[in-house]
């Protein structure tokens, strides 16, 4: 066994130590792909979304200098037809470029540095097949299927790194992108050489113009997962039995770290994150951990039209349109607000919902993410709002009418050009931008299902929170008592006060016409409705 060549099973070991998630059917996939024209797969997922261990797992599996049967034994892998195609058979070449790029000297020649460390390695089991002069991995890996027979399994982990800690440099870039096309491009000499690459990434693979760097890959991405979205993280049935496991609540869970959803899959759990719950005890924001609200911040605050108020619409609970086509898939060569809301994608910082082309925040993790975000003078009065948020909600607990427009009041202003503040829709977004920290403790929903008719905001209290149950009718021209009047009229509190015993009524009214500097466009009634 070496570091690069045939690395062993110890990483999958030490995994299957721990609490483990059977993600074992992705062999059964790339054992379908092994001497075909599929044979090439890239997977992309954010940071923490599993994909070391992943790839783990597969030097586990086809790595031909270790017994790893008893690994799998009892794994769903096991079950399938294909679990003696690879197990143990193949030479594999493992290559963590994170790792390359921590050890190496000088970042410029870490290309360099990747093909005579995997070749020294190689030396050692076929030294009689390689040239002492030959520094080039692709055709030593040629050489010696050429003259064996032999042929290979490459795993690379992280592969973008490169674009990601030189992201400046398109030399270095273009250099280690040819390395790649040697190994990978189509033709006779890949087709005798590598029986199945697997490459995972944050980033796609580097497109330039509309074409993608490395052609022959299959790719799955957090736009486009296919038939791997099951691998991207959790799904419900498995965060559902980990919480039977473990005795923790799995509706703080879905609140905290599903939302994640593809046309395939509809609830995706971000998987370290509920790792971490479990193995803690404990809900918390497991996010800075991963990223910073710095990293996400200089993406939010680039220069593009259209940007902001994209963003404090996904604040406001509403989903974006996006286009994804036109991101290169770097950190650099972006064009516009599309590119850059896709990149939040890739990062994890957004959910993409493909059948809608539409970009959201997908849970409370990322949200609170957002909320450190938007924290800075150039957010203004939205960040000042959100950071308000909480005495706002304290003071519509204590039926502070007053207080309560007032705060709607500060907000108007801030979001009133962005959102096109001149309907029930926007003023809908602007409230729920003014609770923002209320989704804490509640469940909120849009056009909630009650009585007659549809709630404009129904705030349902999370389990084990103590505190009543909301319902916010918004009017626009109108006033607030005609609000409460239709909650009334409509039964939209009889759901909730069935479920929830006592219950705030809030109608909130916004008045276009209102007219002069001291003018309250905002007006506010709530009423408590408690249990007869």
């Amino acid at each position: 066994m070496g570091l690069y060549l045939n690395p062993g099973n110890d990483g999958f070991q030490t995994i299957r130590n721990g609490v483990y998630v059977d993600k074992t059917g992705l062999i059964d996939y790339v054992n379908s792909t092994i001497n075909t024209s599929r044979k090439l797969t890239s997977v992309s997922r954010p940071r923490r979304f599993g994909k070391s261990f992943a790839a783990k797992m597969l030097c586990a599996y086809y790595d031909k200098s270790c017994d790893s049967r008893y690994l799998f034994d009892g794994l769903m892998i096991s079950q399938k037809d294909s679990f003696e195609k690879g197990l143990n058979k193949y030479d594999v070449i493992y290559l963590d470029i994170t790792w390359f790029i921590s050890t190496t000297a000088k970042i410029s020649d870490i290309v360099n540095d990747i093909q005579n460390s995997v070749i020294a390695e190689l030396k050692t089991m076929f030294s009689e097949y390689i040239f002492e002069e030959e520094t080039s991995l692709p055709r030593v890996l040629s050489g010696i299927s050429e003259k064996t027979g032999k042929q290979f399994v490459i795993i690379i982990d992280e592969w973008d790194a490169l674009f990601r800690e030189a992201k400046n440099n398109e030399t270095l870039q273009k250099e280690y992108v040819q390395f790649l096309r040697g190994l990978f491009k189509g033709g006779t000499t890949t087709d005798k050489s590598v029986a199945a690459a697997y490459m995972t990434g944050i980033l796609p693979i580097k497109k330039y113009g509309t074409e993608s760097a490395l052609t022959d890959f299959r790719e799955y991405t957090m736009t486009k997962p296919g038939r791997l979205a099951e691998y991207v993280g959790f799904t419900e049935a498995e965060v559902g039995s980990l919480c039977v496991d473990y005795q923790m609540n799995f509706e703080d869970f879905q609140t905290w770290y599903d939302g994640y959803s593809f046309s395939r899959l509809e609830h995706v759990y971000s998987p370290n994150s509920v790792m971490e719950a479990l193995q803690e005890g404990e809900i918390f924001n497991y996010w800075p951990q991963t990223e910073s609200f710095e990293s996400l911040r200089q993406y939010i605050e680039m220069d593009f039209d259209g940007l902001k108020n994209a963003v404090i619409g996904m604040l406001g609970g509403t989903h974006v349109n996006i286009k994804i086509s036109t991101f290169q898939n770097d950190l650099t060569s972006f064009q516009n607000r599309n590119d850059v809301l896709t990149l939040l994608v890739h990062l994890g910082y957004l959910a993409y919902d493909s059948t809608k082309r539409e970009a959201y925040i997908p849970n409370l993790e990322v949200a609170e993410a957002f909320e450190d975000a938007v924290s800075s003078e150039k957010w203004g009065a939205v960040g000042e709002a959100i950071a308000d948020s909480e005495n706002l909600l304290k003071a519509t607990l204590q039926e502070d009418a007053r207080a309560v427009a007032d705060a709607l009041e500060r907000i108007h202003e801030s979001v009133a050009s962005v959102l096109q503040y001149n309907n029930e829709a926007a003023l809908s977004c602007a409230i729920t931008i003014a609770y923002y920290t209320a989704k804490r403790y509640y469940s909120i929903i849009r056009e909630l299902p009650a009585g007659k008719g549809f709630a404009d905001l129904a705030f349902l209290p999370r389990k084990g929170v103590d505190k009543p149950a909301m319902i916010v009718e918004l009017k626009y021209d109108k006033d607030a008592d005609t609000a409460i009047q239709q909650i009334h009229d409509n039964r939209y509190h009889g759901a909730l006060k069935d479920c929830c015993g006592n219950l705030l009524l809030v109608g909130i009214n916004y008045d276009n016409k209102a007219k002069g500097t001291d003018a309250k466009r905002h007006s506010c009634v709530i009423e408590r409705v408690m249990d007869s």
